[in-house]
């Protein structure tokens, strides 16, 4: 379960078409760069029946307050405003994006002992981040 993982700190070590799955989501040249350039620490905590997901680094923190199975509103780190839902299935977060120009994405991250692996779909392009776990 998603829950044992709760409080560590994950920090970006790798990225495989990241560029390419920002491009598709319509993101501009120089917010693809600098987002593709920052390593953000990720962790999850849990408030009653809220999980809290933060994403800090240097060009912007992200916070997504959710609770499992409940659609909400969030502004994603590029800037476009959809409606999320996310799920808990073991320990993967299974997040789905509907955007207002029909765009559908999926994100899901799955938690192991010392890493969190990412795996983004938008159309036909999936990239993959993967997350290390901080001493």
């Amino acid at each position: 379960m998603v829950d044992a993982y709760l409080g560590k700190k994950y920090k970006l070590d790798s990225s495989e078409n990241f560029d390419e799955f920002m491009k598709a989501l319509g993101v501009g040249l120089v917010t693809r760069k600098v987002g593709g350039a920052v390593s953000p620490v990720v962790d999850l905590q849990k408030e009653g029946e809220e999980y809290v997901l933060s994403s800090n680094s240097t060009f912007k923190n992200v916070v997504l307050r959710f609770k499992p199975g409940v659609e909400f509103d969030q502004d994603t780190p590029d800037g476009r405003k959809v409606k999320s839902t996310i799920t808990v299935e073991g320990n993967t977060l299974k997040e789905v994006q509907k955007a207002g120009d029909g765009k559908v994405t999926t994100i899901d991250r799955t938690w192991t002992d010392d890493e969190i692996k990412m795996v983004m779909s938008v159309g036909d392009v999936t990239a993959t981040r993967t997350y290390k776990l901080q001493a």
